[in-house]
């Protein structure tokens, strides 16, 4: 059997649907996954194993300049590529009209089914127009959560139950190499970005978090994904005891450096999730999004706190970071 999902971004997002794909070959240990993705995750989806094919798409990029040959020529190739195989299923796990087309292009074998979300759920972005490409629409609760919105879709449309804890199946980057910025010893990282300032975390509160974490010896390292993150890092790094503010990291090294993290502390970010995914020790901070659509649900080292509108307290924070470190240590 060969299937095909069309799950393009967030990062978090893209995160979120791994559990479905170890679901399906759970089930049918002899089908074939393909993944149509952003090209700027096509490799942390090379992390899982059970995906056999990666077709980027470079939506992002592409509608900045579709009126070139290059561009054109790219929007052909990819076409080529995503024809090239006849599937049996192709799902859609977006719900948007972007990815519905995509679906519809994807080339069906015969019997073969387009299979998607019937309704959205709970403040989502989804967009009702691509149920007009589905063979099957699947419905799910409104407050489902991200992980097993994914998961009920395949479930529904291969006749299985997702009953299973969530596999995120992420393997081990390659080479497993430490660069040279990481250092040797055990280290905190704070995920303090965010493209929202609603979803911040107070400047104060990090402070407060990284000098219970000095008493620990537990120095912190500050990553960011643009300028005005570095600037935030900086201005961070300068009020903390031991701090450092890393260089630009393409995602590959982001990964390294959650999976040797002793201790995640992160906003609702997708390298939050990410961590979370890896089971490391993580605290996930909600200041205003809803914790239920994400929070990492599956494991004893992941803890969430907050909520819309409510953002935790430090004294939560350190609580929680107790309960995931004893965790881990117990394990």
């Amino acid at each position: 059997m060969n299937i095909l999902i069309v799950r393009v971004s967030s990062l978090g997002d893209v995160v979120h649907n791994m559990p479905m794909v170890a679901d399906i070959r759970r089930h049918y240990p002899d089908a074939n996954i393909d993944w149509v993705v952003e090209e700027a995750y096509a490799s942390l989806i090379r992390l899982n194993p059970h995906v056999r094919n990666i077709i980027p798409i470079a939506l992002r990029r592409w509608r900045k300049s579709l009126g070139s040959a290059a561009t054109r020529a790219e929007i052909a190739g990819f076409y080529r590529r995503l024809r090239h195989e006849a599937y049996d299923l192709v799902f859609d796990t977006q719900g948007l009209l972007k990815t519905s087309v995509v679906m519809r292009m994807a080339r069906l074998a015969p019997g073969g089914k387009r299979v998607g979300l019937a309704n959205a759920t709970e403040g989502s972005g989804y967009e009702p127009l691509s149920r007009v490409f589905h063979t099957l629409s699947v419905p799910v609760g409104l407050r489902t959560h991200a992980v097993m919105r994914a998961r009920t879709v395949a479930a529904v449309a291969l006749g299985y139950t997702p009953d299973d804890a969530a596999d995120f199946a992420l393997g081990i980057p390659m080479p497993d190499t430490a660069p040279a910025w990481l250092p040797p010893h055990p280290y905190a990282v704070f995920f303090h970005g965010t493209a929202r300032a609603a979803k911040q975390w107070a400047p104060e509160h990090w402070v407060a978090v990284a000098q219970a974490l000095h008493a620990r010896n537990l120095p912190v390292l500050l990553p960011w994904g643009n300028p005005q993150e570095k600037l935030a890092a900086e201005r961070l790094a300068a009020l903390m005891s031991q701090a450092t503010v890393l260089p630009a990291l393409p995602l590959m090294e982001a990964v390294t450096l959650v999976r040797r993290a002793a201790l995640v502390v992160g906003l609702d970010t997708g390298l939050t999730h990410i961590a979370a995914a890896y089971c490391r020790p993580t605290v996930e901070l909600y200041c205003d999004s809803p914790r239920w659509k994400t929070e990492g649900n599956w494991s004893p080292f992941v803890a969430n706190l907050g909520d819309t509108g409510h953002p935790p307290d430090v004294a939560q924070v350190l609580l929680a970071i107790d309960g995931v470190l004893s965790a881990q240590a117990a394990a």
